[in-house]
């Protein structure tokens, strides 16, 4: 499903060291890469997310958005519902209400 998860290779984003294994070998660019994306100082704390909400030409706010149409038929009139998927918006970042935890945070939080 989500694609939430961080992409990039043994470098863990809450930790002051680069790698996620137990290669203490490594050369210093990983660990320079790290302290420029300034994970040293990095939160466990998710503040802002991207909406799935979007935007239409009236400025009604949606996850979806239908037009009835009026189908003819064998002399029968029908009305359906056709998806409208251009001249959408997205809704862009909102923030969260409570912070959430961070889905690459590497420490057990509880154990039962």
């Amino acid at each position: 499903m989500g694609g939430s998860g961080s992409k990039a290779k043994g470098v863990w984003p809450f930790s002051g060291t680069g790698g996620g294994g137990g290669d203490s070998g490594t050369d210093g660019n990983e660990q320079s890469l790290a302290r420029l994306k300034g994970s040293r100082n990095a939160t466990p704390f998710v503040f802002t997310r991207r909406s799935s909400l979007y935007y239409d030409e009236d400025g009604d706010l949606a996850h979806e958005f239908y037009e009835e149409t009026v189908v003819t038929k064998n002399g029968r009139k029908k009305s359906k519902l056709k998806r409208i998927q251009k001249n959408l918006i997205p809704q862009g970042i909102v923030k969260l209400d409570h912070p959430c935890i961070h889905v690459d945070f590497p420490i057990v939080l509880c154990e039962v």
